[in-house]
């Protein structure tokens, strides 16, 4: 210790109490004086004299020095002195742990622990909570387990003290189980143990289990105090018991347990209910608001969609605005001028670099569909956790930005940090990708890795391989995911559902619907009914359709949205009524979008009135949208009229707004490779073969050249050789096809991508394929999956 330090503690050492000058003040002023000078002058002498003192039993004034020394975090002086002193008192070992324990020095409070033992020194009642607190807060459940046996060896498991730090080391390692043992097992308990047991079931994250034993600590005669309440009310936060979270609050309000931090969990508590207008009564009862309760608040109004009020709120803080505050404000940006003023505020402010609210900040800027935007802000990034790569994966994938996604999550995966391992978050993320880019052997490789990471019964990782297996085509492995689901919640009725309906296998959707209501406790939502209403689009079952969506308002209470609306005007477009469809948009209570003038759009197509469409394709021109599929549409519907001068306007418009056709592609997985065509492609490699089995299926189905010609009879005399280079007998999804008959086994289904709708004449050469060739074939093209079966396809011919 240096002669500045030793100077400094001096006067503990030398205090009235050490000098013993307690017979007048003069005495204790000379001595004072004294003793001052001889720090300020003699620093080495008094440390020979510290250590003279310590060689007989330690004074209690340096045992008091020693705690004081502790007390105030000053553990390198505690240490010099603990060095000095005889220890042969188990009194002073504990002054140090404790002090250890309370710098946050775990492991030097369990070495000094092991140094006790080692000297011979028994342990005490007091030494083994400090000591239990350091194996938790080191994360070490070999050295905890350890101090548990000496625990039980020296006869202290019956401590109630020792046997609380016991329940609390074990469920903050996550060790439930072990924790619920030693509260079993103890012969007394206080409220601290039940509060330990309570808060800990919290902490793991098992609301029902942290309910059970609340209702036991009641029944056994033990009142809830404000930590038991705090606890439990977080639970009823977590688990879907609003009832219980009331009750809470009226038990809080009764027994007088009112102050902020109680009130600041029942504002929680209500607000991911949504029940806004309970939190708002307490909130503006309470008398005192602390910084915790007025971003609680905030956050409050951001996620039930109160964004006047979330910022009003903001606004009007008597509190200084902290990171949390604007964390919770951030969910309330819809604007994207918004949440770049928050993030101007942040930076103006001095928060940034901030981990969490850089997150948020990608999480906003990925909703906005700002990518660049999340982009910079993750590279700018000092330190990055787990939750802020998978936000910015998240971001990816909500923007359409799939092979992003996947590089950042192979980035991810093959990173050098051992600390970041992809979680149930990181695979619920990324799958989505996966099924948007079609690779599907390589969603398989990542199921694999999912199941040896034993996240295979997580139900969110389980929701998002049903949504990819079943958007890759591979309907009966989204069944068998959907089947291993063991808690299954309403995204897992939602994807299975929506699965089916994608698949032209609307029958079975409103038949799990069914099974949903009657089977489980699930309640359905808006995703649910827009899920439902898809399937009863896509296999045109009116009836059905049109019941479920009276169901909507009349039985659950859910307004119906715009794609509950888009649905349904796909039902009546089904029936051909195409005024009554106009009808349904002019009576609709929102305004309507380009989806629902598309669908009127597509219904015009399909029953070929030309008339319909042109003024549904107005509509849609009027609104800021990527148009491609409208000018595409009419331009075909008006070649097939023989409309040549509309013709050449609509392609005359297209090239001054610089928009041009999607070329058409298909892709065929074989042998584990990935093949994509064109139309009309002979780059493959078995280009030849490919053809020929292509002329023996057409002759097999009888379909000739010349049975093109009603297609192209109107078509001008210029034009007509190119579209026969176009011809529909060498359009991509048949190459594809072909590729896949001679490439998988017999019997196998084969499995093609499509990136544009199927034009009809595909769509019979593969009914009356898969019949001659008695295999099925499945085909996704830009809206749904067609399964060719014997002659027959799930959409009815009609997509």
């Amino acid at each position: 210790m240096s002669a500045t330090s030793l100077a400094r503690c001096s006067p503990i050492y030398y205090s009235c109490d050490a000098c013993k000058c307690v017979s007048s003040s003069q005495n204790h002023q000379t001595s004072e004086n004294r003793n001052l000078v001889t720090n300020r002058r003699f620093a080495k002498p008094n440390r020979l004299v510290l250590h003279n003192r310590s060689k007989k039993l330690n004074d209690p004034s340096l045992t008091r020095a020693l705690r004081e020394f502790a007390d105030s975090g000053l553990m390198e002086d505690a240490l010099h002195l603990f060095d000095e002193m005889n220890k042969a008192d188990v009194f002073v070992w504990n002054v140090m742990i404790k002090g250890f324990t309370t710098c946050g020095l775990y492991h030097e409070a369990l070495r000094l622990y092991r140094r006790m033992v080692f000297t011979g020194i028994k342990p005490d009642s007091f030494t083994f909570p400090f000591v239990i607190k350091s194996a938790a807060g080191a994360s070490s459940l070999s050295q905890g387990k350890t101090v548990h046996a000496a625990v039980i060896k020296l006869g202290f498991d019956s401590d109630v003290y020792v046997c609380n730090s016991l329940i609390s080391f074990y469920m903050k390692l996550g060790w439930a189980m072990d924790a619920e043992k030693v509260f079993d097992e103890m012969p007394e308990r206080d409220v601290v143990s039940w509060n330990s047991i309570v808060y800990g079931f919290l902490a793991v994250g098992d609301g029902v289990r942290l309910l059970v034993m609340f209702k036991e600590m009641m029944r056994f005669g033990f009142e809830p105090d404000r930590f038991s309440i705090m606890s439990v009310l977080g639970a009823c936060s977590h688990v879907d018991c609003l009832k219980m979270g009331k009750e809470i609050h009226c038990y809080a309000i009764r027994s007088g347990i009112e102050d902020v931090m109680v009130l600041t969990s029942v504002l929680d508590m209500y607000s991911r209910y949504s029940e806004v207008s309970y939190a708002e009564r307490v909130f503006n009862g309470m008398s005192n608001r602390n910084i915790v309760a007025w971003n609680v608040m905030i956050g409050c109004y951001a996620r039930n969609g109160r964004v006047v009020d979330a910022f009003l709120c903001f606004q009007k803080m008597s509190e200084e605005p902290d990171v949390i505050t604007l964390i919770n404000l951030l969910p309330a940006c819809e604007e994207i001028l918004e949440g770049r003023t928050v993030h101007g505020y942040a930076t103006r402010r001095g928060f940034l670099p901030h981990v969490v609210l850089e997150t948020a900040l990608i999480d906003m800027y990925g909703e906005s569909g700002k990518v660049k935007s999340a982009e910079i802000v993750f590279d700018r990034m000092g330190e990055k956790n787990l939750v802020s790569w998978n936000s910015m994966i998240a971001a990816y994938v909500q923007n359409g930005e799939n092979y992003s996604a996947l590089k950042l999550f192979q980035e991810l995966w093959d990173g050098d940090s051992s600390s970041l391992v992809p979680d149930s978050t990181t695979f619920a993320s990324i799958l989505p990708a996966y099924a948007e880019s079609l690779s599907l052997s390589e969603g398989r490789q990542l199921h694999a890795y999912v199941v040896k990471a034993r996240y295979s019964s997580d139900t969110i990782v389980l929701n998002s391989l049903v949504h990819m297996y079943a958007m890759c085509g591979d309907l009966e492995d989204a069944r068998k995911c959907f089947d291993q689901v063991v808690f299954k919640d309403v995204v897992s009725w939602n994807s299975i559902i929506m699965a089916y309906a994608v698949h032209g296998f609307g029958r079975i959707s409103v038949c799990l619907f069914s099974e949903m209501i009657t089977t489980s406790e699930v309640s359905p939502n808006k995703s649910t009914f827009a899920s439902l209403l898809a399937a009863c689009s896509i296999s045109g079952l009116i009836d059905e359709g049109w019941e479920h969506f009276d169901s909507m308002k009349r039985e659950y209470g859910i307004d119906p949205g715009i794609e509950h609306y888009v649905y349904m005007l796909d039902l009546i477009g089904r029936t051909g009524n195409l005024s009554s469809a106009k009808r349904f948009i002019e009576e609709m209570p929102v305004v309507p979008t380009a989806r629902v003038w598309g669908s009127l759009l597509k219904a015009s197509r399909n029953h070929n009135d030309i008339t319909v469409a042109e003024f549904a394709a107005e509509q849609v021109l009027r609104i800021e949208h990527d148009n491609t599929g409208c000018y595409v549409l009419l331009l075909t519907m008006y070649s097939e009229a023989g409309r040549w001068e509309d013709v050449n306007r609509i392609k005359l418009l297209m090239k001054s707004q610089g928009v041009s056709k999607t070329t058409s592609c298909s892709t065929v997985v074989t042998r584990g490779r990935t093949h994509v065509f064109t139309n009309g492609d002979r780059s493959h490699v078995e280009t030849n073969k490919i053809y020929d089995v292509l002329d023996i299926v057409s002759r097999m189905v009888e379909e000739e050249e010349d049975s093109y010609a009603h297609c192209v009879s109107k078509m001008r005399p210029e034009t007509l050789l190119k579209k026969r280079g176009n011809s529909p007998r060498r359009h991509s999804v048949r190459l594809a096809t072909c590729l896949g008959l001679i490439s998988t086994e017999t019997g196998r289904a084969v499995m093609v991508r499509n990136n544009t709708r199927i034009c009809r004449r595909c769509h019979e050469f593969l009914e009356k394929a898969s019949k001659v060739t008695r295999r099925e074939i499945v085909v996704g093209d830009s809206k749904i999956f067609h399964h060719f079966s014997n002659g027959c396809c799930s959409c009815g011919n009609y997509w």
